[in-house]
């Protein structure tokens, strides 16, 4: 079978290579959005664009559940890649959706997108016979990059307080926590230089690399606390570090190849990403003592008492080392926060309505945490909906999703279509649930 084949076989995988085959970059979606609005017009559900861009969309809830408070299934219309065409196709075992391996692909997170337009599609339609509460949607821009649609989405406009983001990778996943995201700049400048020749033996010259040095090798590198049930709970990693005369050396690049680009001439591989590090080591100074370095880490956790533990550790470090070089040169740290942490909600009756659903539709979900940032952490830290409430939302998975972000992407499209059912069945227990809860 071919993906023309699948495609007119199943109306979920069309609608989602369909979403594929529009490129979407962040902050790019317009063509993505235009073909949302279109197909929600033509199935008459009730859409909308908040001031930003964002879908937001809405359908009424079954006579039997119409009163009970709607809950919020999102997804995010932008993805890794460019502006380039998509071309998909299926693996050679015929198991996966799949690009030509020229760019990614976008299941990530446009299964997410079509999965519930597909049963938005359904609710919506004359012939629905499914019994279920208020169904409220957001489809947000830039998600990839900034987070700039969560963060910008109009919820004033939302009456949901339970949440459901559809932007896990695999099939069953329930992620109920998130790491934080923070970033952790270290500075060490200020230092006196001079010549590593002729002044090395003078003790007030100190190098800048040499002191990242001693800092780097007492911070923690990697998992800094786990759980074998939770996995990964804090971790710390040393992003980027540089010093010397990278400054000097790199500026002069630049200069060179804005000449060559003035030119039309191109660039010299040494010039690539891939070869720049090692070009910058081998090309750049070495006969200066270093006064300036710096190094940057990135910090993630779940539980913010670890976090704020390893920003103190590191703090520390930095005053320890002050001291021992009585200013002779300085270190300074600048701590940046981006992402509160996801905190796990006390209230776990979404969770629940979304575990009974999945044994229901032959799925073990089991609630985690995920190491990474995502739009429930701007939903759950920042956002309410129209009543006051605080959102309390969750991820799920509704695919086996591979290599993300990658010109490798694919998802597993019999996955897929299960999880598209769990997605209808979470629905319908919500609604079932809530009402029962209610009484």
């Amino acid at each position: 079978m071919n993906l023309k084949e699948l495609r007119s076989r199943h109306k979920l995988i069309n609608l989602f290579v369909e979403l594929c085959q529009v490129p979407s970059p962040p902050l790019k979606e317009a063509a993505v959005a235009q073909k949302i609005m279109k197909v929600f017009n033509q199935h008459r559900v009730q859409a909308e664009y908040d001031d930003f861009g964002n879908v937001i969309a809405r359908i009424p809830g079954t006579r039997k559940y119409k009163d009970i408070q709607p809950v919020l299934l999102s997804a995010h219309m932008d993805v890794v890649g460019g502006s380039e065409e998509v071309n998909t196709g299926l693996s050679g075992d015929g198991k996966y959706i799949e690009t030509d391996k020229t760019r990614t692909l976008g299941a990530d997170n446009k299964a997410g997108v079509a999965a519930i337009m597909d049963l938005a599609i359904e609710l919506a339609g004359p012939e629905n016979k499914l019994e279920h509460g208020p169904v409220e949607i957001t489809f947000t821009r830039d998600e990839e990059k900034g987070m700039n649609g969560i963060r910008r989405l109009d919820t004033s406009r939302l009456h949901s307080k339970y949440a459901i983001i559809a932007d896990g990778e695999n099939l069953g996943e329930l992620d109920c926590e998130g790491a934080s995201f923070t970033n952790v700049f270290i500075k060490i400048h200020g230092g006196k230089g001079g010549h590593s020749g002729i002044n090395i033996h003078e003790t007030d010259r100190v190098s800048a690399i040499k002191v990242l040095a001693e800092l780097e090798a007492n911070v923690p590198q990697g998992v800094y606390k786990s759980d074998p049930q939770r996995g990964t709970i804090t971790s710390i990693n040393a992003g980027l570090c540089m010093g010397g005369s990278t400054g000097i050396y790199v500026s002069e690049m630049i200069k060179s190849a804005y000449e060559l680009a003035k030119q039309g001439k191109t660039l010299p591989n040494e010039y690539s990403s891939a070869n720049l590090p090692d070009t910058v080591s081998r090309h750049a100074m070495l006969n200066i003592i270093a006064t300036e370095a710096c190094i940057s880490y990135s910090i993630r956790s779940s539980e913010p008492q670890n976090e704020q533990e390893l920003i103190e550790f590191i703090k520390n470090e930095a005053k320890t080392l002050n001291e021992k070089y009585n200013n002779a040169i300085k270190v300074d740290v600048d701590v940046v926060y981006h992402l509160l942490p996801f905190v796990r909600n006390e209230d776990d009756f979404l969770a629940r309505v979304i575990i009974k659903a999945g044994e229901k539709s032959g799925m073990n979900c089991v609630p985690s945490t995920f190491h990474a940032g995502a739009e429930t952490h701007i939903l759950a830290n920042e956002k309410q909906n129209a009543d006051g409430e605080v959102f309390n939302p969750v991820i799920i998975g509704l695919a086996d999703l591979q290599n993300i972000h990658s010109a490798d992407e694919k998802i597993d499209w019999q996955s897929f279509l299960q999880g598209r059912k769990w997605l209808e069945q979470i629905v319908v227990q919500f609604a079932e649930d809530l009402a029962g809860n209610r009484r």
